[in-house]
């Protein structure tokens, strides 16, 4: 089971559940706890765990080879992403741009513009009795958090097998960088709180976890502030709320230790737990459709 925790907006508590769950998780079975936020990455302030692995990521650029380019401007035409252009006598391709699609390099007739590897980020992998915690970190000055993401992905489903719960604490928003995180859940959390901009980047996130075909259930925390015009939108459109965190002094204090809190605050304990049923009946419903 693939499990994203997501939402519209940063700060609402997504990083808070993941490790929660997680780590509640690992108590009785082997979990991992993916970051894939990777442009600002803080899942691991939270977890107390070994370094087993760590290796430099590297994403494939062009590079231009004057000696053998015939000046076609092929390359300039193919790219999507306007990530080279001929200029000239000249061939400039900017790095921040490129998506590493290949194109470039390979439908020019000269072979003029080899991939060459190049340095954007590092992926660490920690681990503690049954939880393994995997995280990505995006080098700073690099642009895009896509490529380091796909390969945080496959690192994680060549690592561990399909039998093993995993949680992804996703980027915020509803950009690029959460499209590729959610892609292949099995099951989508968006984790909210009862404020205006809470409601209001919650229905851009509803909107694309349908769009993307992902069933999914909604996580309020901070209850007690603001009104009940997100539990009133949920109702609306049918949408299940599985857990509410209360709004506390004690959950900020704890955090800003980073301390775990199912173990000491009820509420987040009733929380992560209702998530693991809902793991668990998912997984079985999962099981006899294959059947």
């Amino acid at each position: 089971m693939n499990i994203a925790i997501a939402s519209g907006k940063g700060g609402t508590g997504k990083t808070t559940l993941s490790t929660n769950l997680a780590s509640y998780i690992a108590e009785q079975k082997s979990c991992v706890l993916t970051d894939l936020d990777v442009e600002e990455p803080n899942s691991g302030l939270f977890i107390n765990a070994k370094l087993v692995h760590q290796h430099t990521t590297y994403k494939m650029i062009p590079t231009w080879d004057s000696s053998t380019c015939t000046l076609c401007g092929k390359c300039q035409e193919v790219c999507n992403f306007n990530a080279i252009i001929k200029m000239g006598s000249q061939i400039m391709v900017f790095p921040e741009l490129c998506h590493s699609c290949y194109a470039c390099s390979e439908l020019c007739p000269a072979a003029s513009l080899p991939m060459t590897a190049k340095p954007m980020g590092e992926l660490r992998m920690y681990e503690s009795n049954h939880l393994h915690f995997v995280e990505s970190r995006l080098n700073i000055g690099e642009e895009q958090a896509v490529p380091l993401i796909k390969q945080t992905l496959k690192f994680v489903k060549e690592q561990f097998t399909e039998d093993v719960i995993k949680i992804y604490d996703c980027p915020p928003g509803t950009s690029c960088p959460v499209i590729e995180s959610i892609r292949e859940a099995d099951f989508v959390v968006l984790v909210t709180e009862p404020t205006p901009f809470g409601l209001h980047d919650l229905k851009l996130a509803v909107d694309t976890v349908r769009k993307l075909n992902k069933p999914f259930a909604v996580v309020i925390n901070r209850e007690g502030i603001g009104n009940s015009d997100v539990r009133d939108y949920c109702k609306s459109e049918g949408i299940k709320i599985a857990a509410a965190i209360e709004n506390s002094r004690l959950i900020a204090e704890t955090y800003s230790k980073g301390e775990l809190l199912y173990p000491t605050i009820d509420s987040v304990r009733s929380a992560v737990e209702t998530l693991y049923r809902m793991v668990g009946q998912l997984k079985n419903t999962n099981k006899e459709q294959e059947l």
